[in-house]
Order: C-alpha cells, then structure tokens, then sequence
C-alpha cells in the first residue's frame, strides 16, 4: 500500500500562483509514476501532469507554460507550481502515484484531494 498526503489548495484569484505538495510513503518502488489530477464540478478527473523517476514529464495543453511539476526520488515527494492561474482550473487537484506491483500488475494510488478555487 502506499499513502499520499497533500497540501496547498486554496483560493487565489486569476493571475495568481499557488504550489501543491504530495507526500509518499509507504511501499513505493524505485519506477514510477507521479502525478497530479483534477476534477471540476461536474467534470471527469483529468491529468494535469506527471512526471516519471527519470525526470520526465508530461502536461495537459491547457496548462503547459503555467504549471511545473517535479519531485524529489530521495524523499518520495511531488510538487505542481500552478502559476498565472485561471478560473478555469479551479477544481479539486489529487496527487497519484502509478506503479507496477512485484507481479507486473498496475496499481494507481490516490490522495485524499485538494481544492484550488480561482476567483475572476
């Protein structure tokens, strides 16, 4: 099992910045992947961003330019610098890590969630 705890939703208006934290723990492998979600009301979750151990990273087209992911392999963490926000990224931001089990099987891990709200 693994555990993610996040950290830094809030309200902000457009234009501003705000920085998500997840932290992970538990039975992490060395390969994987971490990532942020989000949900807005009456949408379906959808990627934000992720990014792999190697370092790579992927970003949906709506927030390329504005949101930066990365993370720290040594402290099993992840972090989404949202900058130049928009009201439309308001929603509820969940942190996930994807990994292979010891028997080749994908499991994905959620966080609990947390809320951005961005005001006009």
């Amino acid at each position: 099992q693994v555990q993610l705890v996040e950290s830094g939703g809030g309200l902000v208006q457009a234009g501003g910045s705000l920085r998500l934290s997840c932290a992970a723990s538990g039975n992490i492998f060395a390969i994987n992947v971490m990532g942020w979600y989000r949900q807005a009301p009456g949408k379906q979750r959808e990627l934000v961003a992720n990014i792999i151990n190697s370092g790579r990273t992927n970003y949906a087209g709506s927030v390329k330019g504005r949101f930066t992911i990365s993370r720290d392999n040594a402290k099993n963490t992840v972090a989404l610098q949202m900058n130049s926000l928009k009201p439309e990224d308001t929603g509820v931001y969940y942190c996930n890590v994807h990994q292979l089990g010891s028997d080749l099987t994908p499991y994905d891990y959620w966080g609990q969630g947390t809320q951005v709200t961005v005001s006009s």
